[in-house]
């Protein structure tokens, strides 16, 4: 297979035919696999009845999936090049729409967390290789808008996948939320068998003992995040034998790698400075995105009483919010310093989540839907111009690994993220509840009164005071979260300083450039 000549104005691809049906039919395996993360998660309640599980139990329909996926991401780079992105692209999309209708059938919690584990290791690479195959068949010029395209569906993804869900339960039934995969799945993969062109590959050795310990870092810490909650954190042993293997799996990987050529991910990928600040910066990304996703719908059906479909209506502004600036900043990427993009981004982030910060409970819509706009378009000036950052000064033969790398560090944040809020939240509420029941007593002369003037009898006023306060405290709760978020969203802000500029790359890049025939 030939390499692709660089371009003179700094290209480094051929023309591909077929780009616009590449581009869709990789994009639709990305945006299957990304609304999988959060479209399950409102039919659990359904599933657990049909399944005979516990409340317990049915959290491994989740966990089973996060895991499974988290492990497989970083070895996406080497199967890439040991058997072609081509080869490994069709059969991960193939295999997940399989393990999708083995979901939707499944008739037992074994075998549904048996099937997710599987979909979960077949999706893991679709988005990294979407992201690789869209900067190969895209000359420098045009990475901006690729990475526009790509952001739009990773992005859009989770905020539409909740809604999506409680729709096909509500309307059909919970399986639906995996049977949905199979038409978009069959498009995504009938694309990318006509249209797809191979690319080149490359022998590299398999470092079994660095994936080993790379492995055993990942699966540890997303049980770690995914099951401290349920076990009560450090009450449990569960959570402290999982903190250790974390611990000492990232430990050895980190010192296997040291000085060696022919290690996992080769540590030469980490010396490219833009690529690193990235990771750090995406994981941040990742934090806010799901975090936020993971406090509204819970806030506003439970505090606010929005039915699922309302609240759906509610958070899907953010989600245009996200679209429109994603076109805008495809626009503006390689005309505009990406450092500019990203701070003012990060600055939009921050002023939407301050918003968030003077929510209550008397609210109406437009404090959610406003904050909510700005919040997407904040994200999406981060994501996009980040995206290409990340690659701007990359040897392309590191692309595939650096892209599951980006992708690995993204859902990493989204599980701490999601794990610090919720903590933060539990903790909260009883010190708010408290702190607010504190007041209601006898004592108080303005309760007195209240109480006293009530035509109401003892029973229904504590009845009452005891939703209004438990209210008011989550409320609280949902607040200092938000307040949370912005501060973690203002101390990233810094890290611009250690980015530079993508700069014209030698046209001798293209010489390790895979080519895409």
């Amino acid at each position: 297979m030939s390499t692709a000549p660089a371009a003179a104005g700094g290209s480094e691809t051929k023309p591909v035919p077929y780009k616009g049906l590449i581009t869709v039919s990789i994009m639709l395996a990305t945006v299957m696999q990304v609304l999988d993360t959060t479209i399950a998660n409102v039919a659990l309640p359904n599933m657990q009845g049909a399944l005979g599980a516990t409340q317990d139990q049915i959290t491994w329909v989740l966990t089973s999936y996060i895991v499974a996926a988290a492990i497989m991401t970083p070895v996406t780079g080497w199967l890439s090049d040991r058997y072609g992105l081509r080869e490994v692209f069709i059969a991960s999309a193939a295999g997940f729409v399989i393990a999708s209708m083995a979901c939707g059938i499944a008739t037992s919690l074994e075998e549904m967390i048996l099937f997710r584990l599987f979909q979960g290791l077949c999706g893991a690479a679709l988005v990294p290789l979407s992201q690789t195959v869209l900067l190969q068949i895209n000359s420098k010029e045009e990475h901006g808008r690729a990475m526009a395209i790509w952001g739009a569906g990773i992005m859009v993804g989770p905020i539409v996948g909740p809604t999506l869900g409680g729709w096909l339960t509500e309307t059909f039934d919970w399986r639906y939320v995996f049977f949905v995969n199979l038409p978009i799945g069959a498009l995504a993969l009938a694309g990318m068998v006509l249209f797809l062109p191979r690319s080149e590959t490359r022998q590299r050795g398999f470092d079994f003992f660095g994936f080993a310990m790379l492995t055993l870092f990942i699966g540890a810490l997303q049980m770690f995040l995914d099951r401290g909650e349920q076990v009560d954190w450090f009450a449990s042993p569960e959570i402290w034998i999982e903190l250790g293997l974390a611990i000492t799996g990232l430990w050895a990987f980190t010192l296997h790698i040291t000085g060696r050529d022919d290690a996992f991910i080769d540590p030469k990928i980490f010396t490219d400075k833009n690529l690193v600040m990235a990771l750090v910066m995406i994981f941040v990304v990742g934090m806010i995105l799901l975090a936020g996703l993971a406090l509204l719908p819970p806030m506003l059906q439970n505090i606010l009483g929005y039915p699922v479909v309302t609240t759906g209506m509610v958070l899907a502004p953010r989600g245009v919010g996200t679209m429109i600036s994603m076109i805008v900043v495809g626009r503006l990427v390689g005309r505009v310093d990406t450092r500019i993009l990203i701070f003012t981004g990060l600055v939009l982030t921050a002023i939407s989540l301050n918003m968030m910060s003077g929510f209550s409970i008397t609210m109406d819509q437009m404090p959610i839907i406003t904050s909510g706009v700005i919040q997407g378009l904040g994200l999406g000036l981060v994501f996009v111009p980040l995206s290409t950052l990340a690659f701007a000064t990359l040897e392309p033969r590191f692309r595939a690994d650096a892209a599951s790398l980006f992708s690995l560090l993204r859902n990493i944040g989204s599980s701490v993220g999601i794990s610090i809020v919720s903590v933060e939240l539990a903790h909260n509420l009883v010190i708010n509840r408290s702190e607010l029941v504190s007041g209601l007593n006898p004592f108080n002369p303005n309760f007195s009164n209240m109480a006293g003037s009530l035509p109401v009898d003892q029973a229904t006023l504590m009845a009452v005071l005891n939703a209004k306060v438990q209210a008011e405290a989550a409320m609280i709760a949902y607040v200092d979260d938000f307040k949370l978020m912005m501060i973690i969203t203002l101390c990233a802000i810094p890290l611009l300083a250690f980015m530079k500029p993508p700069k014209a790359q030698a046209s001798a890049e293209a010489g390790h450039a895979p080519a895409m025939e």
